[in-house]
């Protein structure tokens, strides 16, 4: 069986990374997959390491295996936070790059594939230091893009009370 990254039908493919707006773009994303039947495509990308430029001769291929193992582990990690036990329906496979995030994800989907993404805020600063990979990817994408957002506290508040529109829930 050729590996889902590989594969030529649909995918929906999700863009992790350690937060609360990846964390809802992976359980949105695991959804969509099991709805459509498509194989589900998790990618976590790191960035270069700083330090990356510096490397000379072995340094830099033990750099990038140090990155995408860590990549990895921290999807792995995120399936386990959000499904659990829940994926044996789901065809899955996670894939860690280094590069760009944007452009990577970007690169990564094709034409007919379903790019899911968390939708973070950023203020200004955030911005400047790490680039909108939403704004990236809903500029120069071919496949379809969902930018998921974590709800808002507010609309947990009802839920955690016991209320719901000024009722209590029996």
């Amino acid at each position: 069986m050729a590996p889902i990254s590989e594969v030529r039908e649909p995918r929906v493919v999700v863009g992790v990374r350690d937060s609360a707006a990846a964390r809802w773009a992976l359980a949105w994303a695991i959804g969509e997959a099991r709805l459509r039947r498509a194989p589900l495509l998790v990618v976590h990308v790191s960035s270069m390491p700083h330090n990356a430029g510096a490397a000379i001769g072995g340094a830099l291929p033990d750099l990038l295996a140090t990155a995408r193992a860590a990549g990895t582990v921290l999807a792995n990690r995120l399936l386990e936070d959000v499904a659990g036990d829940a994926l044996s329906d789901v065809r899955l496979s996670v894939l860690p790059l280094v590069g760009d995030p944007g452009r990577t994800l970007v690169d990564l989907a094709r034409e007919g594939d379903l790019l899911v993404i968390g939708a973070g805020s950023h203020g200004l600063v955030g911005r400047l230091v790490r680039p909108s990979v939403r704004r990236y990817c809903a500029r120069h994408t071919r496949a379809t893009l969902t930018c998921v957002r974590p709800p808002a506290l507010e609309s947990h508040t009802g839920s955690l009370t016991g209320t719901e529109h000024g009722h209590v829930i029996d």
